[in-house]
């Protein structure tokens, strides 16, 4: 209840203020992000790629256990079709009449034809494992390659990371710190206006008569009202709170009058 009081207590023209220096800080705070550039993103997009290149690798392993599994089932069952040829070439020694004859004839056809077959699949096995093989040595290759820049990548921004961190942290404790000294509505509409804001503004000050987030002209009432401090006023183009300069400590230079032109007197017309 005592903090709900405070807030309450606490004129527009303060909570602007605090507001105005805790968009200072984190924009400070940005500042120190954007430094770090684009590491953190090319650290996880290479972990991605490992990533990618270990399930490749992993799928090429399993493909070839199991072309190794078709190769063993395929020669077990020439050797078994062998056999039969074997049985049938001993029976026709023993056949009776063509009809006989005739039938292990096309039995060993048959089972010669399923021969040939199966030694087609076990040769076909054999390629496809030779290129999956070549594929795993490139693919392992690009994977070793991929972890040496990633290590590369991490030592850069843990680099970056500490000499900023303690910088970072002391920012983020004093943002945290002027939070209690804007109302919560207020701090609310601050934080989503930022989320959307390409540059991270969520309050601006008004400069040269316009929006200094999105440089539209402010009409001279608004900038009346903003001056007044009397109430949180957004721009109604880009959405952004705005203040005056003389709040946020900023003084516009005076522009100074234009001097007014003389009139050219009229030559008296002589008679």
């Amino acid at each position: 209840m005592a903090e709900k009081k405070n807030e309450k207590e606490r004129s527009v023209e303060e909570r602007l203020k605090s507001l105005y220096q805790l968009q200072t800080l984190l924009s400070e705070i940005d500042r120190i992000k954007i430094l770090r550039g684009e590491l953190p993103n090319e650290v996880k997009d290479r972990e991605d790629e490992i990533v990618r290149y270990q399930t490749r690798i992993q799928k090429f392993e399993d493909e070839i256990a199991s072309l190794r599994e078709l190769i063993a089932t395929k020669t077990a069952d020439i050797e078994t079709r062998r056999q039969k040829i074997a049985r049938y070439d001993e029976q026709i020694n023993n056949v009776r009449n063509n009809r006989e004859f005739a039938f292990l004839e096309k039995e060993k056809e048959f089972e010669t034809l399923e021969i040939q077959l199966a030694e087609k699949n076990i040769r076909d096995a054999n390629t496809k494992i030779e290129e999956k093989t070549a594929e795993i040595a490139r693919n392992r290759e690009e994977l070793t390659d991929n972890e040496h820049i990633l290590e590369q990548k991490k030592v850069e921004l843990e680099e970056i990371v500490s000499e900023t961190k303690e910088q970072e942290e002391n920012l983020l404790k004093q943002a945290k710190a002027l939070e209690p000294e804007i109302d919560a509505y207020t701090l609310a509409a601050f934080k989503r206006i930022r989320k959307n804001a390409r540059n991270g503004l969520g309050i601006v000050t008004v400069q040269r008569d316009a929006c200094g987030g999105c440089f539209n002209r402010i009409p001279p009432q608004r900038q009346l009202e903003i001056k007044m401090h009397k109430k949180v006023i957004v721009c109604e183009y880009c959405g952004r709170i705005m203040i005056d300069g003389s709040l946020a400590g900023i003084e516009e230079p005076e522009i100074p009058a234009a001097a007014p032109k003389k009139r050219a007197s009229r030559a008296k017309k002589t008679v």
